[in-house]
């Protein structure tokens, strides 16, 4: 009986190395992926003040484009003067 006590004890104490080893692995794993959200988090940030001031010049662009538009429109107007060409 002392036998397979030992040996039970054994087998656990080798299922505690893994499991220890294993937990180490994963901790490494976690540590890995904090710093690349980290980084993430980083690009995220810059890419929300890119998108801002594309969508501001977007905007500026729109209203520039109906402006150009609308001046084009009075200068066909005029050369028209009501009469064909």
């Amino acid at each position: 009986m002392d036998d397979a006590h030992e040996e039970r004890f054994q087998q656990h104490q080798a299922w505690l190395a893994s499991f220890a080893a294993l937990f180490e692995k994963q901790h490494e794993a976690n540590q890995q992926q904090a710093a690349m959200n980290q980084r993430l988090d980083a690009f995220i940030t810059r890419q929300d003040t890119i998108n801002e001031r594309l969508t501001m010049a977007i905007e500026r662009l729109d209203m520039t484009q109906a402006r150009i538009e609308t001046l084009l429109a009075r200068l066909i107007d005029r050369s028209d003067n009501g009469t064909d060409a």
